[in-house]
């Protein structure tokens, strides 16, 4: 296609680019703002041969910051929204995990205290089980498993005995049998239907406690990392915020001028009535082709007049 500067053409593809931004929207369910690349991309090659064809090279940068401001607009939201969700995090969540981070590594140091204070070896072991005190671990083992076996309510929390130190709980969770031990805080062994194995893993569930206070001292300096991290970004500004003003106002600005220029050729300036020089006028050209055109479709139409009226 040819396009002629300062002719119809402009007009015609004027239309073409507002039928492709319709198409362009009802094809897409997403929002305008979302979307620009998409919904505009044909859109603005036809904007480029409007401008092209009428000269004024503002309708292209108007249709190039249409796009960019879209942008722009979308990503300082996009930042405000993180901002938000940020503050958020730093007023909630950081001081609620922090704190229950830090109350669990102090209750866990209370509790190996206790654990220290009441050591077992191979020669010496001692574990009481409703009310009987075992020192031979194949022994302690039987009693739990009878202890299994007389459980009634799955509901129930019944007392069990003693084991360095530490109350034990029996109770049963999701059909499994466990083995509860308070004291600051709660330790669990899950046990099985392994006589020395439930002595091992009631052990083991009081012999980690290092291992766990050394994995939420971890926890506790990487929340505190995040903690910072999100305090910096909420006072981070939008990178962009400057590019976004400076791109806002010349948008603003150039809708104005092509309003104003608009409203300059609807109506004729002072000097067109007062009948000095004017420029040529496409749409009183267009005018005067249509009224020619109907006169001559006239003049064919008209009946011719008979020999009596000659």
């Amino acid at each position: 296609k040819y396009v002629t500067e300062n002719t119809f053409d402009a007009y015609n593809w004027s239309l073409i680019e507002n039928k492709q931004k319709f198409i362009g929207q009802i094809f897409t369910s997403k929002s305008p703002a979302r979307s620009a690349d998409d919904i505009d991309a044909t859109a603005l090659s036809y904007a480029e041969v409007k401008a092209l064809a009428t000269g004024d090279e503002r309708i292209k940068e108007k249709m190039d910051l249409d796009i960019q401001v879209a942008k722009l607009k979308l990503m300082r939201s996009n930042h405000q929204s993180q901002k938000y969700e940020m503050e958020d995090r730093l007023i909630k969540y950081y001081p609620t995990e922090l704190k229950k981070t830090e109350e669990r590594i102090t209750g866990l140091s209370e509790d190996y205290k206790v654990v220290q204070a009441h050591p077992v070896a191979e020669d010496s072991f001692s574990m009481t089980i409703k009310g009987k005190v075992y020192t031979e671990r194949k022994a302690a083992g039987e009693a739990i498993i009878q202890a299994c076996k007389e459980f009634e309510n799955p509901d129930d929390r019944v007392s069990l005995g003693e084991f360095r130190g530490f109350p034990m709980t029996l109770y049963m969770e999701n059909r499994t049998f466990k083995v509860a031990m308070k004291n600051t805080l709660t330790h669990t062994a899950e046990l099985e239907n392994n006589i020395t194995g439930n002595i091992v893993r009631i052990n083991n569930a009081l012999e980690n406690m290092p291992r766990n206070i050394e994995n939420l001292k971890i926890r506790l300096d990487s929340l505190k990392e995040e903690q910072q991290s999100a305090q910096s970004e909420v006072d981070t500004p939008f990178p962009k915020e400057q590019e976004y003003r400076e791109k806002s106002d010349r948008l603003t600005q150039l809708n104005k001028e092509l309003d104003n220029s608009e409203s300059e050729t609807e109506q004729p300036s002072e000097e067109q009535e007062n009948g000095q020089e004017k420029k040529p006028s496409v749409l009183k050209a267009l005018k005067d082709f249509k009224e020619e055109i109907k006169a001559e479709d006239t003049q064919k139409t008209a009946p011719e007049k008979s020999y009596e009226e000659r």
